[in-house]
């Protein structure tokens, strides 16, 4: 199509023609044109940002100075942490944290009017998409039922959450509900609801064309930086505070550039790419940083894959996971059923703007580093840590030594003579571990597969290798070859676009015939809602206490995630979750030994059933079609009969009902004044929990099932909540009083004030072990401020907002760790509790903490952004041992947010005050 380009009255205003249509635009070069910087080699991630400061560039907000920084970060050779403004286009949420960030906005109109403003104000200013994907559980798997029987169980447990979202999406503004059963938010934003260049019309009335940008309630946001829509995960917080028109304060980031060479070989997959990426990224240290992925093998590498690797930027730390528009994004755009209107826009617009991606592309980035994915093999991750990653061939002896660690033994002199890349003999497995599973005829063992999880919108997005999973299904049902019987088997679905292309392949009745039938269009597994397994075998693995493992096609495997009766959880790419659901054992070696044997006796090993990518490329060409993805969107926010039936009010405030379990007005604007407080000193607080490295958002505030003896149990139980109702703690995440006690409570959680017990437990004040909740509250009544220890990677993993309201509304003032990862410290000072760094090579361990000590933190009421305080701590026997501490209080704004106590009081102030 012609494109031309005119000036308008504006320096940096332009507009751009592409066929029939006419847009306005910013853009970049005529900032360069106009003497406001060199920008031409920035990387196209940064450039998105760039835009951003260009089209809201007002003197005060963003100011010319913050324009002109982006050409000092290329000349400063990718560095310049200059604090900005950045607001993004819109917002996506799921449901379990979409719940609470609507409970949020329900509460602030409450409290808006009673500091005499207008409920109206609360109101999105920005379009915001919530997908209900989180809630479907699998408790019906394997047969053709299961779909339709996890659906009517999913409305059972969840009404009272639907019909408050119902009631959202007729009250707020810009608010739109993706019903259940539909998909994976993710899978949808990057199928259907993203577009990568946005339109929408200004204040004067023109149509303006500008990068799609988004945040998400949801780490895994960054998934569709794959087809070049920056957008990363924040919490529910900060996402409330972007919706209402409120900015988000970053710094310029660094930007690594990951350079990829050659092509994947025969019998890899995307799956095995990615794993392989985090390692390395995690090795090499991204955190708060963006990578932006470049180089010829980006000619070869398919926008599924790059979906994958994408999605998989918060296992990897950074902040997003970029690749620059090209002619495989325009190939999607189309493949997906996008209007072939939009899709000249993204090209004309990215090729004017400076996004494309070209031969000569070829930007400045912060450091570098580089894969040829030639030298990809398979491989899986695990046990508790996506970035574990092991290949294939090693995977058998690496969980020998899992198991041996967790049983405190030594490895055997055969064992250590093994070669490295050699199986576990099963004369290694100790026989004692093996149980017999009451009322059947086998017994589990260490490393009894007991999950077996097609799930997960990181794969499930990719039809390369669900077509692959199909025909490994297939061959092994030709083969007369079936699941083990103790496997729980699933297939969730990130959308029915899979479904349409599997039916149509006919695969579907093959994963049917081994027990992988549809149980749901949701995260299912990936988000801890794999149901219960078969109660004799959860027996077994009690009575054993043995180390029963899952394999999932997602994006997690910590701790206590996937099911409280595995301890070891792996990563695979979905054809190889059927393989090890046909195996059973992690002890088989899948790479060298036979995995299963038909009727017959014969041995079958992996390359019998493994696809060639020719069969695969055949299969997705003739079944993957644009009309499948128009044919599925079509009504995507219509529902079934179901959601179609769910009753609610239309009132501007919400009724809080009083006997709900579910939702609750949070106690967080109660009483609330007109004026901000001041930020004090911390004296006298007393040790929650000393946490060490890497504790996740998961052992902060876990997402799923719960027991009767838990503090949010016996909550439920005295309000005659049977056990079967309990749901989950994503579920309930509506309700403050639920989640304050399923704070720290994960089932792996260690607090070491306390030797060798798991779970959520404590110090009370008189020195006994308790609950962390009960200490917690004992701990309030007395009026006695709390702080909690950690160590490196503090609060990594999901963008959990109730990992902060939780840590809040215990009664934390301070987290003090080794270092955080981004959202949760953004959350912590979102929420008003202040996150604190170790200076000097002090840590929890150096400095030996027991729990009995008590801390003060001085410094406070003049506190500057990243500036170092002194910290007292006073032993029981009365020393005392002055440390030194960074505030990791980044930027001048997130001052005003503690001060405010949070950064929703900060807005709801102001809103009340306009």
């Amino acid at each position: 199509m012609p494109i031309t380009v005119g000036q308008d009255t504006a320096k940096t205003r332009k507009t751009l023609t592409v066929g029939d249509q006419s847009v306005a635009y910013y853009s970049i070069p005529a900032a360069e044109a106009a003497g406001l910087g060199d920008f031409s080699r920035l990387p196209a991630a940064l450039k998105v940002v760039l835009e951003n400061m260009l089209r809201f560039e007002d003197g005060k907000t963003v100011s010319v100075d913050d324009i002109k920084a982006f050409a000092e970060w290329g000349a400063q050779g990718g560095q310049n942490p200059r604090e900005i403004a950045y607001r993004p286009a819109r917002v996506l949420m799921q449901d379990f944290t979409g719940v609470p960030a609507v409970v949020d906005l329900a509460a602030m109109r409450d409290g808006i009017k009673a500091l005499g403003g207008d409920a109206q104000k609360i109101n999105p200013l920005n379009p915001v998409d919530l997908v209900i994907d989180h809630s479907v559980m699998i408790d019906e798997f394997g047969n053709p039922r299961a779909f339709q029987m996890n659906v009517d169980r999913e409305y059972e447990r969840n009404m009272e959450r639907y019909q408050f979202l119902k009631w959202g999406q007729s009250a707020f503004n810009n608010f739109r509900v993706v019903p259940p059963g539909t998909g994976i938010c993710h899978q949808v934003n990057l199928e259907y609801l993203a577009q990568t260049v946005w339109t929408d019309t200004d204040q004067s009335g023109d149509e303006v064309a500008y990068p799609d940008t988004l945040v998400g309630t949801d780490s895994h946001t960054t998934m569709v930086n794959g087809m070049a829509v920056l957008g990363w995960g924040v919490g529910g917080i900060e996402a409330e505070a972007a919706m209402l028109g409120q900015p988000i304060s970053m710094l310029i980031p660094e930007v690594v550039g990951f350079r990829l060479t050659g092509e994947m070989l025969e019998g890899t997959t995307g799956t095995d790419l990615v794993l392989k990426v985090v390692e390395l990224l995690r090795a090499k240290g991204v955190v708060g940083k963006f990578v932006e992925f470049y180089g010829p093998g980006l000619d070869k590498l398919p926008l599924a894959d790059r979906a994958t690797i994408a999605n998989m930027a918060p296992e990897y730390g950074a902040t997003c996971g970029f690749f620059p528009v090209d002619g495989e994004t325009l190939r999607y755009l189309r493949q997906t059923g996008r209007d072939e209107d939009r899709i000249a826009l993204v090209e004309a617009y990215a090729r004017e703007n400076g996004f494309w991606r070209g031969a000569d592309y070829d930007p400045i980035y912060t450091d570098t580093l580089e894969l040829d994915m030639s030298t990809i093999v398979p491989a899986i991750s695990g046990p508790k840590r996506p970035q574990d990653y092991t290949p294939l061939n090693r995977a058998a002896r690496a969980f020998f030594d899992v198991v041996a660690e967790y049983r405190g033994e030594d490895e055997t002199e055969a064992a250590t003579e093994m070669a490295a890349e050699g199986p576990a003999p099963d004369a290694l497995i100790d026989p004692r571990k093996s149980i017999k599973v009451k009322g059947e005829d086998y017994a589990l063992r260490d490393g009894s597969v007991v999950i077996a999880s097609i799930t997960s919108c990181t794969n499930t997005s990719n039809p390369y290798v669900m077509i692959g999973a199909g025909l490994v299904a297939k061959k092994a049902h030709e083969l007369g070859l079936n699941r083990k019987p103790w496997v729980k088997t699933s297939l969730a679905p990130g959308s029915q676009v899979v479904t349409e292309y599997l039916e149509a392949a006919g695969l579907q009745e093959h994963l049917d015939a081994i027990g992988f039938n549809l149980v749901g269009y949701g995260c299912t597994t990936c988000i801890g809602n794999s149901g219960p397994i078969q109660k004799e075998l959860s027996e077994a693995i009690a009575e054993g206490d043995l180390v029963a493992t899952s394999v999932l096609s997602g994006n997690r495997n910590f701790e206590g995630r996937i099911s409280p009766d595995v301890r070891a959880n792996y990563l695979a790419s979905p054809p190889l979750v059927v393989a090890y659901a046909l195996a059973g054992d992690m002890n088989i070696d899948l790479a060298n030994d036979p995995i299963a044997q038909t009727p017959d006796g014969k041995d079958v090993y992996l390359k019998d059933i493994w696809p060639t990518q020719k069969e695969i490329a055949e299969l997705v060409e003739r079944t993957v079609t644009r009309e499948a993805f128009q044919s599925k969107y079509a009504d995507v926010f219509k529902g079934d009969e179901k959601w179609q039936g769910v009753e609610t009010t239309g009132d501007e405030t919400y009724d809080w009902p009083a006997t709900s379990t579910y939702i609750q007005n949070p106690p967080y604007f109660r009483g609330m004044g007109t004026e901000p407080g001041t930020i004090g000193n911390i004296d006298g607080a007393r040790i929650l929990a000393v946490l060490g490295d890497m504790v996740t958002t998961d052992h902060i505030s876990p997402a799923g099932s719960f027991k009767d003896t838990s503090p949010a149990g016996q909550y439920l139980i005295d309000r005659q909540v049977p056990v079967r109702e309990f749901n989950s703690y994503g579920s309930r995440r509506g309700n403050h009083e639920v989640m304050m006690r399923g704070t720290f409570a994960n089932i792996r959680i260690k607090n070491e004030m306390l030797d060798g017990v798991e779970g959520g437990y404590t110090k009370g004040p008189d020195g006994t072990q308790t609950s962390i909740y009960d200490a917690a509250m004992a701990y309030q009544d007395q009026g006695t401020p709390l702080v909690v220890f950690g160590g490196e990677q503090y609060g990594a993993g999901s963008s959990r907002d109730w990992a902060a309201k939780g840590t809040a509304l215990l009664g934390v003032k301070a987290v003090i760790a080794e270092s955080f990862e981004r959202i949760h410290r953004s959350n912590l000072v979102g929420m008003g509790v202040i996150p604190f760094e170790f200076t000097g090579g002090d840590t929890r361990k150096s400095l030996g903490l027991t729990g009995d000590e008590t801390v003060a933190i001085h410094g406070l009421d003049t506190i500057q952004p990243l500036q170092e305080v002194p910290c007292t701590i006073t032993r029981a026997d009365g020393s005392k041992t002055e440390i030194a501490l960074k505030c990791r209080i980044d930027t001048a704004i997130e001052i005003e947010y503690i001060e405010h106590g949070g950064v929703l009081h900060y807005v709801l102030r102001n809103l009340a005050k306009s």
